[in-house]
């Protein structure tokens, strides 16, 4: 029973890792934007969010 172990290559991991925290640093930069955002306009939070889902649901439905 052979196990193939360390097939990837160091570079790919290094990519894989920096796609990883790219993704990262920009759902913190989504983050910060959509809670200063929130912070504004206060009570419209709930909103936002419906109004979010709402084109996500359309743009499924090729609505948009």
């Amino acid at each position: 029973m052979s196990q193939a172990r360390g097939e990837l290559d160091a570079d790919t991991l290094l990519r894989v890792v920096l796609v990883l925290v790219v993704v990262w640093l920009a759902l913190e930069v989504l983050e910060a934007f959509v809670g200063a955002l929130a912070a504004v306009l206060g009570l419209a939070r709930p909103f936002i969010g419906l109004l979010v889902v709402a084109l996500v649901v359309l743009w499924l439905l090729d609505e948009i």
